[in-house]
């Protein structure tokens, strides 16, 4: 099932519904900082050994797509040393069908946002992994895809989305910030680029 071209390009700032927490438990994370390093070609083995493990505590009922995305997913791209997963799995609001499987082969459940395409987050420690859950028809696992083969096939674009990355960074670490705030100080630049993509595709 592929999402409409209107779904794929829509942007979406979906905040917690009033009283809500997308942490799993209600814990915020501290201060983060963020450290980008320079490509690693050690980063694509460390995702197939991942990928090797979820495909291995996962049924073949349950676990519909996987696919290494993100910054460490493209050649040359300087990148937080975190392996980002988009793993796609039958109905990713019925928890009870994989977080179990997977926390059995060593990941932990950290985020919960059922009014964001139902999207769940696991974190993996050693190598440090985020899995983002998703069901079929996702826009955002196609976005992903696309992202990626977009920066690895244009070198402008890479450079101008490494250049955004390093500087939310220093932004970000200087003033004592968290995740979410150095994605949204790089969120301008990573837009425009989107943008651009979406329209050499044709879709806007």
């Amino acid at each position: 099932m592929r999402p409409s071209n209107a779904e794929i390009v829509r942007h979406r700032d979906d905040d917690p519904p009033e009283g809500a927490s997308p942490y799993v438990d209600g814990c915020r994370p501290p201060p983060f900082t963020v450290e980008i390093a320079e490509y690693d070609d050690d980063w694509p083995l460390a995702y197939a050994r991942l990928a090797a493990r979820i495909l291995k505590a996962l049924p073949g009922d349950v676990l519909v797509g996987l696919d290494h995305v993100g910054s460490t997913s493209v050649p040359g791209l300087p990148a937080k040393p975190i392996i980002d997963i988009d793993l796609t799995v039958a109905d990713s609001a019925r928890e009870d069908s994989y977080v179990p499987a997977l926390e059995a082969a060593g990941f932990q459940h950290v985020i919960r946002e059922p009014w964001w395409h139902e999207h769940r987050v696991l974190k993996h420690n050693s190598p440090t992994a985020h899995l983002h859950v998703f069901s079929p028809g996702s826009p955002e696992v196609v976005r992903h895809r696309m992202f990626r083969d977009w920066l690895a096939q244009n070198p402008a674009d890479r450079a101008s989305y490494a250049d955004a990355k390093r500087s939310a960074a220093a932004a970000s670490n200087g003033a004592g910030g968290t995740m979410q705030d150095y994605n949204a100080l790089k969120e301008p630049v990573l837009r425009e680029i989107y943008d651009r993509m979406f329209r050499a595709h044709g879709l806007l």
